[in-house]
């Protein structure tokens, strides 16, 4: 990995360790899979059950967070924040249902110090969940991979499973992510959610020696669809369908996570690692020495 990509990687796992938030980036293999969707109803279910959410929008445009749940404009006042004119809790936009959205697209992004990256996930939020996008190698973006875990969002059908194992495989190859949790959406039963995790869970253990943890499920619930045509959270518009029920479920156990390092951290320290087993393998042994 660069060196320059390793030290800005470390400065900001630094700079965030004084952070308590819990940093999820969620993402997806494939358009469709319901990640954005996934991103509002957790936050709008974790500020239900009293936590201070930040969510942060990689992905702005007609198909963001503010555009599918409306009510935040201008999705808070990033540049404002990364000049240092803002505090982050003034800067963002505060949702009605109680958590707070910011837009930091990756461009916007790319020319951030360390620091100012850090300015955005160490504020006073306990949960900051990350609408990551992708880049065209399939990598997340530098704040992302300042998150505690990824979680790929996909479904039951084979291409969305197919898809969301090619994400894991950039993931892991350009960033030396090694392990993931997986949420498995639009669900008719928990058995048809658990044989398609243990499945993509094998796959990824026997091939890419990545470790895969079980995020939950959501229900296929038509009402999902009803909600997002009225620009609302379907935790909020329809509280008592299955759907919203799995959303609290899967807000719930969130909270309880085992805390783990920055990705970034984890991706340096693998670096490292590697570079240290070549420098070794190109030292002759000591029984040739």
């Amino acid at each position: 990995m660069d060196k320059f990509v390793l030290d800005q990687a470390e400065g900001l796992r630094r700079l965030l360790a004084r952070s308590g938030a819990r940093v999820v980036a969620v993402t997806g293999g494939s358009v469709g899979v319901g990640r954005t969707t996934t991103v509002v109803n957790l936050a709008s279910a974790l500020a239900e059950q009293g936590k201070d959410v930040l969510v942060i929008d990689e992905c702005p445009g007609e198909n963001g967070v503010s555009a599918q749940i409306g009510g935040v404009r201008g999705a808070g006042n990033f540049s404002a924040v990364i000049r240092g004119e803002m505090a982050l809790e003034e800067a963002v936009g505060r949702h009605a249902l109680g958590f707070a959205v910011l837009a930091a697209s990756r461009g916007n992004c790319e020319g951030c110090t360390p620091e100012q990256l850090a300015i955005l996930l160490s504020g006073p939020a306990d949960i900051v969940l990350i609408d990551a996008q992708l880049d065209r190698d399939g990598s997340l973006s530098a704040l992302a991979m300042q998150s505690n875990d990824v979680m790929i969002v996909t479904r039951v059908a084979g291409q969305a499973i197919t898809d969301a194992y090619a994400c894991m495989k950039r993931l892991h190859y350009a960033q030396a992510i090694p392990q993931f949790r997986v949420l498995v959406n639009q669900v008719q039963s928990v058995s048809d959610a658990t044989a398609a995790f243990e499945n993509l869970a094998g796959v990824a253990g026997r091939y890419l020696t990545v470790s895969l943890e079980n995020a939950g499920c959501i229900a296929a619930d038509p009402r999902m669809v009803r909600a997002v045509e009225l620009s609302r959270c379907v935790v909020d518009a329809f509280p008592s369908t299955p759907a919203a029920r799995d959303y609290r479920h899967v807000a719930a156990e969130l909270q309880y996570w085992p805390m783990r390092p920055a990705m970034s951290s984890r991706a340096a320290g693998a670096a490292s690692a590697t570079v240290t087993a070549a420098q070794h393998a190109d030292q002759p042994s000591a029984q040739h020495a």
